[in-house]
């Protein structure tokens, strides 16, 4: 039996063994049937050895979660705000910076403009209750990118060994990709309002913090979502043109822009109905619009893999045009 299989087999025991474990992100089941749908649905001459993988990257969907435990406090204060991107909180940031050290620095430099002014405002401008998302999504893609080219590399030399080592780095790495796009991918996860509503409440939402369990987990699980349930709803494949992370922003804002319609449904007690046909098409829309956006990344990674490498400036160069002394980097150009 195969190494990745004998994994998906004890981290699926794992799971099944530890139900006090608490509820994460979209519950396992999004999860793993945003990335299996996604996995499924590549193209023919896409990355189609990862289908290989798929009981491994499905068993293995909600593991970044795992590594957000108090009990290990070095991974949670790294990890925990790559899960969220509560875009409220920085409006005044126009244009978003383009990288994770510059936005913590902006943040920052705005927490020290208010903290007399705004008490209250200023304990809560800071990556914890921000998020860090979109740049944790970039930076596993860049490393996809070069997993893939090392793969590529490799079977043009014919070295079978190392081309099964870097399928399965790729298919570790789809899985903590897969992740924050699943995460992107439910909106509680783009707003402030991820826990409960907050501030002025003129339409008497509920603040209660188990709204976000009720539609991600609960909600999820008594419908038994399935890839059937969201695979006709995915657009044919197409390249994703121009630059990612505007994407990924874009893929952001469109899902945080139904998080309002998840407190609608669950003050009418939508949540409570696995019945309703306005709260399943809304589990559906999100998760497959997740599976879309996974697939295409992976499958834009594997194309850009294939391509020279492009001549740019070492983001590390002090004499770099765009270098940024306070992050000691220059951020990503814009892809054309």
């Amino acid at each position: 039996m195969k190494f990745h299989i004998l994994l998906a087999t004890a981290l699926a025991g794992t799971m099944a063994l530890s139900p006090a474990a608490p509820a994460f992100a979209w519950g396992h089941l999004a999860h793993a049937v945003i990335d299996r749908a996604a996995i499924e649905a590549l193209p023919q001459d896409g990355p189609v050895f990862l289908r290989d993988y798929l009981d491994y990257i499905t068993a293995s969907a909600t593991l970044p979660d795992k590594w957000r435990s108090s009990s290990e406090p070095f991974a949670k204060i790294e990890e925990d705000p790559n899960h969220g991107w509560f875009r409220e909180q920085f409006d005044f940031l126009k244009p978003l910076p383009r990288s994770r050290h510059a936005f913590i620095l902006a943040l920052y430099r705005e927490h020290l403009r208010i903290k007399d002014s705004d008490p209250a405002a200023a304990a809560r401008m800071n990556v914890r209750w921000t998020g860090t998302l979109p740049y944790a999504a970039m930076e596993q893609y860049g490393q996809m990118v070069a997993e893939m080219r090392l793969l590529r590399a490799a079977r043009v030399k014919g070295d079978a060994k190392q081309a099964i080592i870097l399928e399965q780095n790729i298919a570790h790495t789809v899985v903590r990709l897969g992740h924050y796009i699943g995460d992107g991918a439910e909106p509680l996860h783009d707003s402030v309002n991820s826990d409960g509503w907050r501030g002025a409440n003129p339409k008497g939402f509920t603040r209660d913090g188990k709204i976000h369990s009720l539609f991600e987990s609960q909600y999820v699980s008594a419908i038994g979502l399935t890839v059937d349930d969201i695979r006709s709803l995915m657009p044919t494949t197409a390249p994703l043109p121009g630059d990612l992370f505007d994407h990924v922003i874009g893929f952001l804002n469109r899902s945080g822009d139904q998080m309002e319609h998840v407190y609608v449904l669950e003050k009418r007690g939508a949540l409570d109905n696995p019945k309703d046909k306005d709260a399943r098409r809304l589990v559906y829309k999100t998760a497959s619009a997740g599976a879309t956006m996974l697939r295409d990344m992976i499958d834009r990674a594997w194309r850009e893999a294939a391509t020279t490498r492009p001549e740019v400036v070492d983001p590390l160069d002090p004499n770099n045009e765009d270098f940024d002394p306070e992050t000691g980097s220059a951020p990503p150009p814009k892809a054309r």
